[in-house]
């Protein structure tokens, strides 16, 4: 057989475009995505569900909710936990804030208010709360927040002794104002910072806010050694020189010309203070004796 007379090849079959198909799969997939971005959008499950407030004792959880500009419904993505909690530390009794999202819709915000340190009867007679930092806020109707730290009387709104008063409040402990039942100011040329503070155990002290970090610590054992002696009233000055004066039998306390006048006598005479004082507390003598040094338990008479 001749070389012309050979049986021609067969066409070559056409290979199926696999591009093609891989781009058709693509542009699927992309389609069925965005579909379901926008089911899930659309559904709750992109919605704030709950908001969990944690910590606030005093501020309500709806101002804080407020502060917070989010609600149950809003979307669950539209903003950050640090934009929150930026919004709700900016709120004056608000110490610290903590803002903590969890899918899916729950929102949990955790505070840290400031201490409170007194508090005080407002204008219409509702009770506040004072805090560290000089903020008051007021408590609710039927509220169940005890009162057990001193009441402020007396104080003006923007006193800058008062705001100084708070601080320091805030830096003592509880249990060494356990027995303070009152503070109320008590300025004088010598000491304007002067405050007078009322105790569950019957004694007024006198002393200033400067001194009252120091003094107080000494005042549980100061109040004790006198109730040792059976004096169970009287006024106690806690300034340069500390010391116990009983009260008059028909008066509160000394008048503050009075009060001047029988602490320079203290400073003249430190030797007779605790005979004095007990005698008169045991006797109840109608002739108040001049106020003499009583010094501290432990301790010597000494300026501060």
């Amino acid at each position: 057989m001749s070389e012309d007379r050979k049986v021609p090849a067969l066409p070559a079959v056409p290979k199926p475009r696999a591009r093609t198909n891989r781009k058709l799969l693509i542009f699927l997939f992309l389609f069925f995505i965005t579909i379901l971005v926008i089911l899930f959008f659309q559904s709750s499950l992109s919605r704030i569900s709950t908001i969990d407030i944690q910590g606030n004792e005093l501020m309500a959880s709806d101002a804080i909710g407020q502060a917070s500009q989010v609600a149950v419904g809003d979307r669950f993505f539209a903003v950050s936990s640090t934009t929150i909690q930026q919004r709700i530390a900016k709120l004056p009794m608000i110490k610290t804030a903590e803002v903590k999202k969890h899918f899916p819709g729950v929102i949990r915000i955790t505070v840290q208010e400031f201490p409170k340190v007194a508090f005080q009867i407002g204008t219409e007679g509702r009770k506040q709360a004072v805090l560290a930092d000089g903020a008051v806020v007021e408590l609710a109707a039927g509220s169940s927040v005890p009162l057990d730290m001193p009441i402020l009387t007396g104080w003006t709104d923007g006193d800058p002794n008062k705001a100084a008063l708070c601080k320091v409040l805030g830096e003592i402990p509880e249990s060494a104002l356990s027995d303070i039942s009152e503070i109320k100011p008590d300025p004088s040329e010598s000491y304007p910072d002067k405050i007078k503070l009322y105790t569950r155990s019957q004694f007024e002290v006198y002393t200033t806010i400067a001194y009252l970090p120091e003094k107080i610590d000494n005042l549980p054992a100061y109040i004790a050694s006198l109730q040792e002696d059976h004096i169970t009233s009287g006024v106690i000055k806690m300034l340069e020189v500390e010391y116990h004066v009983p009260f008059e039998p028909n008066e509160e306390s000394k008048s503050e010309k009075e009060a001047g006048a029988n602490s320079k006598a203290a400073a003249n005479s430190p030797s007779s203070s605790a005979d004095t004082g007990k005698d008169a507390g045991k006797t109840g003598a109608k002739a108040t004796p001049k106020p003499t040094p009583k010094p501290t338990p432990k301790e010597t008479v000494r300026p501060s």
